[in-house]
């Protein structure tokens, strides 16, 4: 059970973020201000934080970098209405360890909780947390780079989320719906066969053996 502060504003999304955050298995706390919120962070108690940046009083991106500056090194997911790139790129400059523009599909949250909470364990034992790996197949979160037996392979930003989603769950089968609300987003039209086409883009990059077709079911990544 992971400690997740919410640094929200908008009691609407923090009911409903906190309501999913608790059935996932998680123990949330939401707070309403960047005040607030910093004074929560500080006490080293979570193991995650969820920042929103339109904040009543210091916006997101300043109580980033006061924690960043003062050593806090806990996970941030950015959560906001804002979706430009310099947003984007502010936030992640700022120390953000990811970003997701609102609306958003509460099951893409929950993966990336998982992704980042999974991503911090390793790192008191001196392993790299930016990295996922599944057999020779490795991730790097920060860089975006992807090799694949020790050969670097380029892949689009929607290759790369397709892959990293498959890579949180190795062996698990994903269905086409699961898939289109993590890596397109809930509003992407459900009779659309973009997964079909994403899939095979990525079957020619990473070899077409580590993708396994489930009949009627979907799709999953292989992992011995």
């Amino acid at each position: 059970m992971a400690q997740i502060l919410l640094i929200e504003d908008e009691a609407g999304i923090a009911s409903f973020v906190m309501k999913g955050l608790s059935a996932a298995g998680h123990q949330p706390t939401a707070v309403a201000t960047g005040r607030d919120g910093l004074n929560h962070a500080r006490t080293g108690g979570y193991d995650l934080v969820i920042l929103d940046i339109g904040l009543p009083d210091i916006d997101g991106f300043e109580v980033l970098r006061t924690l960043r500056g003062e050593g806090h090194t806990v996970p941030v997911i950015m959560l906001t209405a804002r979706s430009s790139v310099d947003d984007t790129v502010t936030g992640l400059e700022s120390g953000a360890d990811d970003y997701m523009p609102k609306p958003f599909r509460f099951e893409e949250l929950i993966a990336r909780v998982r992704l980042r909470l999974r991503a911090a364990q390793p790192a008191a034992q001196g392993a790299d947390p930016t990295q996922l790996q599944v057999d020779d197949l490795v991730l790097d979160v920060r860089s975006r780079q992807v090799d694949v037996g020790g050969r670097t392979v380029d892949l689009s930003a929607r290759e790369f989320s397709l892959l990293e989603t498959f890579m949180i769950h190795p062996g698990q089968v994903l269905s086409r719906e699961q898939i289109l609300s993590r890596v397109w987003g809930y509003d992407f039209d459900p009779g659309s066969n973009v997964v079909d086409v994403y899939v095979r883009y990525l079957r020619r990059k990473i070899g077409a053996e580590r993708i396994q077709t489930v009949p009627r079911m979907g799709y999953r990544l292989v992992a011995e």
